[in-house]
């Protein structure tokens, strides 16, 4: 039940290892893509090639509405609403979708990133609005996924996996299916805790980053170098501090910290504190960029990078459109390339060199490898100034004044870069 970043990979999978799959999507946009079997949805490496090999040998089919089946396993989204509380519709919705085909002895599983309880409190009264008993006529379970854009395949089947169950039963059910295909060592627990699992997986990860985020503010403020700082730092053997950026995005590390605030709001308090860093962030990269357009006149800017992280056509959540939409508003004329993320948004150069061209400024945002090839010599010659602002520490400042450019980093005072004078 649903066939986006996680469900249709997922759906390959399984039926790749043998066994019958049927994958069901509301949106007939999704459906025609697995059609045309050329014009998939979303990108992955090798996605393409295994859809047509599964499709063709009958072992994957779609549509629009679910079959009957042994075991149906929920993948829909789980967005987060205007303030901060998270949209269970789509998992209602899906599970809602299968009663009509639920039997006795079925698996129901959760992947679906949810707050906690969501098992109990959501899916177990709608099983059981129709007669059955969770638990002993049908088995609930949550196994959230933990997979990273670009490396899907490989990681469903190598990771470690969590089994909540709603009791042991169920929870032995669902670990059957994926013990099917699944190397890595698969750990069982009950509902509640494999719920909170994922949430604090990627918790941690926003509460490490609004931490370096903050450093990195601190560090201009007094003069430091927060790059080399947190390098040295990580030598350590017991510290590992993460990477400041342009800000948090993605569907997990922007989106689950917030269902444990709403969870427990009085006591989630680190956890709300860091969200708020973290969404301030591109604000505070589009002041650094204002602040350096001004000094030096500038009106055309070209921001390089759109997808969230490096090397993955994912825009979902991305502080990228966050600083473009904010610079287009504050007037700036703004190009943008990402060689990854190629339609759907708006402002977007063919090429590197197109967006380049006239622009006084590159504000580079996503640390994708073509970026790091840049020929600086050849663009600079085609850019009305050459201001640089490196936001993800792709290169030094001695690489990039080699070739004229003012070049400017996050969390690295202006002075310590170029011997300017700083406001």
């Amino acid at each position: 039940m649903g066939l986006g970043y996680i469900g249709l990979p997922t759906a390959i999978t399984f039926a790749e290892y043998g066994y019958q799959v049927h994958g069901t999507d509301t949106n007939p946009a999704v459906i025609e893509a697995l059609n045309q079997k050329s014009t998939l949805h979303i990108e992955e490496p090798g996605l393409e090639e295994k859809v047509k090999t599964v499709i063709e040998s009958g072992s994957f089919t779609f549509s629009r509405a679910p079959e009957k089946s042994d075991a149906f396993i929920i993948a829909v989204p789980t967005p987060i609403t205007d303030d901060n509380r998270a949209n269970l519709d789509y998992v209602e919705s899906a599970t809602e979708m299968i009663l009509p085909f639920l039997e006795k002895g079925n698996v129901v599983i959760l992947e679906s990133t949810v707050p906690p309880l969501t098992i109990e409190k959501v899916m177990k009264p709608i099983v059981e609005s129709r007669g059955f008993k969770a638990g002993e006529d049908i088995y609930l379970a949550h196994s959230p996924e933990r997979v990273m854009p670009g490396k899907l395949f490989q990681e469903l089947i190598e990771n470690d996996r969590i089994i909540g169950g709603f009791n042991d039963i169920s929870g032995r059910k669902a670990g059957e299916l994926y013990a099917s295909f699944v190397k890595g060592n698969i750990h069982y627990t009950d509902a509640a805790t494999a719920e909170m699992v994922k949430l604090m997986e990627n918790t941690y990860r926003d509460v490490n980053i609004a931490l370096a985020n903050e450093l990195a503010r601190i560090s201009e403020r007094i003069g430091a170098d927060v790059w080399e700082a947190i390098r040295l730092a990580n030598y350590h053997p017991r510290v590992n501090l993460h990477q400041p950026g342009p800000g948090v995005g993605g569907h997990c590390i922007a989106v689950d910290p917030w269902f444990l605030v709403e969870a427990a709001p009085e006591e989630a308090q680190l956890i709300k504190m860091s969200r708020y860093i973290n969404n301030d962030t591109p604000f505070q990269v589009v002041n650094r960029v204002k602040e350096m357009m001004d000094d030096f006149g500038g009106k055309k800017l070209t921001v390089l990078g759109l997808a969230y992280k490096g090397e993955t056509g994912d825009a979902r959540e991305s502080p990228s459109l966050v600083i473009v939409n904010e610079l287009i508003r504050a007037g700036y004329d703004v190009s943008t390339y990402d060689p990854y993320v190629q339609e759907g948004y708006s402002h977007q150069a063919a090429s590197l060199e197109e967006a380049a061209a006239d622009s006084d400024m590159l504000v580079i945002l996503t640390n994708h490898k073509q970026f790091s090839k840049i020929d600086f010599s050849t663009i600079g010659e085609q850019m009305e100034q050459k201001m640089i602002l490196d936001a993800k520490n792709m290169f030094t400042a001695k690489q990039i004044r080699q070739h004229g450019f003012h070049y400017y980093q996050i969390g690295v005072k202006q002075s310590r870069l170029l011997g300017d004078k700083v406001k």
